[in-house]
This record gives structure tokens, sequence and C-alpha cells, in this order.
């Protein structure tokens, strides 16, 4: 597989998981508070309090992993640009 490829895979499977992550955390502080027992919603779409909370987790370790594999694959481009824009700085 080529580079664009791969960046492209890696770029959307973290920006999946970010919107899973974003999504599952919205539901659970929005829908499913916890200490609120009387009242309120027990499940949301059919999904309990713990089983939304294993989706965020697991989304967010996911999402973690691949902004890792990002930075690992552009890590040349950011030191680069890091010298750049901060040698640029000394010279003037």
């Amino acid at each position: 597989m080529d580079k664009p490829k791969i960046n492209y895979l890696v770029d959307s499977t973290a920006f999946i998981s970010f919107l899973v992550t974003s999504v599952t955390g919205l539901v659970i502080f929005i829908f499913l508070p916890s200490g609120v027992r009387q009242g309120r919603l027990q499940e949301f779409f059919g999904m309990n309090k713990g089983t939304w909370n294993f989706i965020h987790i697991w989304s967010g370790i996911l999402m973690l992993v691949f902004v890792v594999i990002h930075l690992i694959l552009h890590w040349g481009w950011i030191a680069y640009m890091t010298k750049n824009v901060f040698g640029g700085i000394k010279n003037k």
C-alpha cells in the first residue's frame, strides 16, 4: 500500500473514532448523567450507561492509537516545520 493510502486510512480511522468518542460522551453527559436515578432514562437507544461507557472508552483508546500513528508517519514534516519556524525566529 502506498503512503497516501496509508495516511488516508489512518486519518479517517482517527476521525471516525473521534466522532464516536464525541457522540458517546455527549450521550453519557446529557442523557445518562451519574447520580440521577429517579425520573431519568436509564437507557438510551436500547443501551445502558455501562455499554455507552465501554464504547466511549474503547473508541477513545482507538483514537489515541491512530493519532500516535499519524504523528509517527508525519514526524519528518513536524521536525522540519519546527526547525523552520523556530530557526527563523533566531535569524531575524
